[in-house]
């Protein structure tokens, strides 16, 4: 652009553009002026051009109607005071800086929040990456373990026991620990159904849909691996309606984990210590004959299941327990022990529960069928009673005073009395003057028949039904050494304390 102070160019604007490299109005529409003060200039676009006049190319002055340019051409200047143009144009000069420093911070923050969204997604990611390795080596390191534990005790030999019996393999089988935690809520304690001596016993759901009990033992001796193994061997095997069923085990924990069928009406011990008046728990007494027959013949099938006698041990109201109908299920072989046929005992450090524990196996530590037998006669007082079983000396008092109010309503005096004696006789001191399981049984079931037969044909002859038992009931009672219409043959002389009885065996044979 040329220009000459003769042009009427402003002193500052034409010095201005003699340097046009420095020049800051850039295109050919462009004008410049003095600023006020006289030093420096400021830019303008001519008249009929808008756009910013310190640009070039689009954003520059182009021709159009300058709608908000209010400094017109060098004609304006002519027109107004000097000082209205500049402030026009300090005006347009500060909105033109805003827009830029308003576009340059949204930059800014747009690129702050991107870093920081890509910075938070990479600490996320590497928090969740770290969580994720960590849980993988945790189960790498369970797995591993439950290995460890699978082999030790001795997984791949009870696989094979199983998997050569077909019997076995149908009914049970080795669950891994993910199948448990998964039916049992990782071991939840809301799940909790009891524990004991032996255990703690957990509800769990299988993915069929089974309801189940799973009992995780206390502890396990080494030497006593073998033993559990033949034992959930032998247990697979069974198929006795009053024995609770075992579908299997689990062997990936240090302490082997049982899984049983689950038995919804709790424990024998829970109903026969309840409230009498509370219905929901009662028992009545047919019931209770029927309860106690079942149990005599699961014990009688255990002793005479095969070659392998199964001796349980442990037999004692809370280890029977009965499902939806009422029907007892013998339970909890944690403490049982296996004898084979041809031996008379075998010899084992003392284990059972107080009040429930023969007298002469605590002495002598000779276990045999008999003292299955002597803990089932106190089982037997219990239902009677409705007490503990350690009971409170009660000579001289009929069978009619001591037995529980509930059982007196409604069993005859024969009845009481009969079921009274085989528990004296069960309870004996010396194990050889017991009778066996199977006499328990047939003597239990006589009553049972008998009783059921006295409730079908009314109360009118109620009276003539309550003579002696039937030959074969009393053949087995005088195989136990009782008559039955005897009162001196009550157990009211055998409701002595263990205490006593313990004493009175002191002079056995060790």
């Amino acid at each position: 652009m040329e220009a000459s102070p003769d042009a009427g160019l402003p002193i500052a604007a034409f010095e201005a553009q003699k340097n046009l490299t420095s020049y800051e109005c850039k295109g050919d529409n462009t004008v410049c002026f003095n600023c006020i003060n006289g030093q420096g200039y400021m830019c303008n676009c001519k008249k009929g051009y808008q756009g910013n006049p310190y640009l070039e190319g689009p954003s520059g002055c182009q021709a159009g109607h300058a709608s908000i340019n209010l400094a017109p051409l060098n004609a304006f200047a002519l027109l107004v005071p000097e000082e209205m143009l500049l402030l026009d144009h300090a005006r347009k000069f500060s909105f033109h800086y805003l827009l830029v420093y308003v576009e340059k911070m949204n930059r800014i923050y747009i690129y702050g929040i991107a870093i920081g969204l890509g910075v938070g997604t990479g600490i996320l990611l590497l928090i969740l990456s770290a969580i994720l390795h960590i849980r993988k080596q945790r189960s790498d390191i369970q797995k591993q373990l439950g290995k460890k534990y699978f082999c030790k005790n001795q997984g791949l030999l009870l696989e094979q026991i199983i998997s050569s019996d077909e019997t076995a393999a149908d009914s049970t089988k080795i669950f891994s620990l993910e199948e448990l935690k998964v039916a049992t809520d990782n071991f939840n304690p809301t799940r909790l159904l009891g524990s004991g001596g032996h255990g703690k016993v957990y509800k769990g759901i299988l993915s069929d849909q089974r309801v189940v009990a799973i009992k995780k033992p206390n502890t396990i001796k080494e030497e006593e691996i073998s033993q559990f193994i033949n034992e959930v061997a032998i247990l697979s095997q069974i198929n006795h309606r009053n024995i609770v069923r075992l579908f299997g085990c689990c062997l990936e924990t240090e302490v082997p984990l049982l899984v049983y069928d689950f038995v919804p009406n709790g424990s024998l011990n829970h109903i026969i210590r309840s409230d009498p008046s509370n219905r929901e728990y009662s028992l009545c007494w047919h019931r209770c004959l029927r309860i106690a027959t079942d149990v005599a013949g699961a014990l009688y099938y255990l002793h005479s299941a095969g070659s392998v006698s199964i001796l349980h041990r442990d037999v004692k109201s809370s280890n029977i327990l009965l499902d939806g109908n009422y029907t007892a299920k013998v339970s909890d072989f944690g403490a049982s022990r296996f004898i084979h046929i041809d031996q008379t005992h075998v010899s084992t450090n003392i284990q059972g529960t107080f009040g429930y524990l023969d007298p002469e196996y605590y002495h002598t530590g000779c276990l045999n069928e008999k003292s299955d037998v002597y803990s089932f006669g106190v089982v037997l007082l219990e239902l009677l009673l409705r007490k503990q079983a350690i009971f409170e000396c009660e000579d001289g008092r009929p069978i009619t005073e001591i037995v529980a109010p509930e059982v007196l309503e409604e069993a005859t005096e024969d009845e009481l009395n009969a079921v009274a004696s085989i528990a004296r006789a069960c309870l004996r001191l010396r194990g050889e003057e017991r009778p066996t399981m199977k006499e328990v049984e047939i003597s239990l079931q006589s009553i049972r028949n008998k009783s059921l037969i006295s409730a079908c044909v009314g109360p009118d002859r109620n009276h003539d039904m309550q003579s002696p038992l039937t030959k074969r009931c009393v053949h087995h009672h005088q195989a136990f050494g009782v008559n039955i219409k005897d009162p001196a043959n009550l157990p009211s002389a055998c409701c002595y304390s263990l205490e006593q009885e313990f004493m009175l065996s002191a002079s056995l044979a060790r």
